[in-house]
């Protein structure tokens, strides 16, 4: 009776070690890496390119939490695979410091922390527990910024896609539409699909939204795939219905319709719109699965009903 009163607290002790470790491991990056982490925010607070930052560390605690008792059934040792990412993210910290710009300075101190962050959840609960949990670990990469050489790369296909699918709303109704690039003449107006027009935050919103619903509903990885790569196109999509809807308004209704709130502030209707499609697909794709789930299960039940007895 003494040996096993004597166990209890020794197993306890064993069962929270891993967390207690895995907060430590925590508060070490925090107190080493607060300065690239409070730029990080700084940067999604004030640039809107960036907001979706603010969304990823909540989004990615919530998954693991909502999935906290598979993390205990899955505990086990990973050291060596814990190890080994705890020693990247060291060399990719020290790398960043050899960075001669600011923002990607930013991106590879980011990068570093992400990584110490997977490294310590496999260092203190196992390679088993990592695959469990691989989605909100890779999705911390989001919180990676983007380097605005990259970025700008990046809202340059974002403008000439809305150009072109602007471009051919216009055609599809027969108006007459010419397009230069960025710059779409229509009869009685000439606009041009500027930096700030590219609409790129509610489209990494998009994306990234895609992705989480896509990880809830979806359990086969190519039809997850398939739905955050057509999120992709159906966000440009959206910003070329954004435009031609203001650019209608705005020669057919009331000019006061191409500088009021729907182009200042409209974006999140045509994100709703947009995430309204995603939605739309998610279910078909749902629904196509569950389908060749069941068309799976009649064939193995059929196949073992015609078995012979042994």
């Amino acid at each position: 009776m003494t040996t096993s009163l004597s166990q209890q607290p020794n197993s306890a002790i064993a069962a929270k070690s891993p967390f207690l470790h895995f907060a430590l491991l925590l508060a070490v990056s925090l107190i080493v890496g607060w300065q690239p982490l409070l730029r990080t925010f700084a940067l999604a607070l004030h640039a809107d390119e960036y907001s979706h930052l603010l969304l990823i560390v909540p989004i990615s605690l919530s998954l693991i939490f909502t999935e906290r008792m598979r993390l205990k059934a899955a505990l086990e040792g990973g050291t060596g695979i814990g190890a080994c990412l705890l020693a990247i993210a060291i060399v990719t910290a020290a790398y960043s410091h050899w960075m001669t710009t600011f923002d990607a300075q930013l991106s590879v101190s980011m990068l570093a922390m992400v990584l110490w962050w997977i490294g310590s959840f496999v260092f203190c609960f196992g390679a088993r527990a990592a695959r469990l949990f691989l989605f909100p670990l890779c999705f911390l990469f989001w919180m990676v910024p983007i380097p605005a050489p990259v970025l700008n790369k990046i809202i340059a296909f974002w403008q000439h896609g809305s150009a072109l699918s602007a471009s051919v709303l216009f055609s599809a109704l027969g108006i007459p539409v010419t397009q230069d690039g960025i710059v779409i003449s229509i009869p009685g107006l000439t606009l041009e699909v500027a930096h700030e027009c590219s609409s790129l935050r509610s489209s990494l919103m998009l994306i990234v939204t895609s992705m989480v619903l896509a990880h809830l509903f979806l359990r086969s990885f190519w039809r997850k795939t398939a739905v955050v790569v057509a999120a992709i196109p159906l966000s440009i999509a959206k910003n070329g219905l954004r435009i031609f809807t203001i650019a209608m308004l705005g020669t057919r209704v009331d000019p006061g319709f191409l500088h009021g709130d729907l182009h200042r502030h409209g974006g999140i209707v045509f994100f709703l719109a947009a995430l309204l499609v995603v939605l739309l697909l998610l279910w078909l794709v749902n629904r196509g699965e569950s389908q060749s789930s069941r068309n799976y299960s009649d064939q193995q039940n059929s196949e073992s009903v015609r078995q012979p007895a042994s």
